[in-house]
């Protein structure tokens, strides 16, 4: 059985869809999941999100996200041409960017590693 979150807030919906209680809900997944069943209060809180209307996780703002296009990882990878041993804060500054989507620039989707303090595909090193 899946026990993940997003499969047992499937589960929360599915009952409150039904008309069941929030008390009954818990009662019945705590019998289902066992250990891993979410807190009560995280049960109470999906309840009120559905019946406020409510039927997705909206994202938070401390959730990190990537924005790379074609563009960014183009001028990335010709700053490090250019100057194998710049700093990913130079690179930041330089493009206006933040230092997390350089990195994940530089090591997810150029695949670069720092060798020496250079620049070096992964490959190589």
């Amino acid at each position: 059985m899946d026990s993940s979150r997003s499969a047992q807030i499937s589960v929360i919906q599915f009952l409150r869809a039904e008309g069941e209680h929030d008390s009954q809900i818990y009662l019945r997944m705590k019998e289902v999941y066992g250990e891993q069943c979410l807190a009560g209060c995280t049960i109470f809180w999906w309840c009120q999100r559905y019946d406020a209307g409510r039927h997705l996780d909206l994202p938070r703002p401390w959730q990190v996200r990537f924005v790379t296009n074609s563009a960014t990882i183009s001028a990335v990878d010709e700053l490090i041409r250019q100057n194998r041993r710049i700093t990913t804060l130079e690179i930041a500054v330089e493009l206006s960017i933040s230092k997390g989507t350089v990195y994940h620039t530089i090591h997810k989707k150029l695949g670069y590693g720092k060798v020496c303090a250079q620049w070096v595909p992964n490959h190589l090193s």
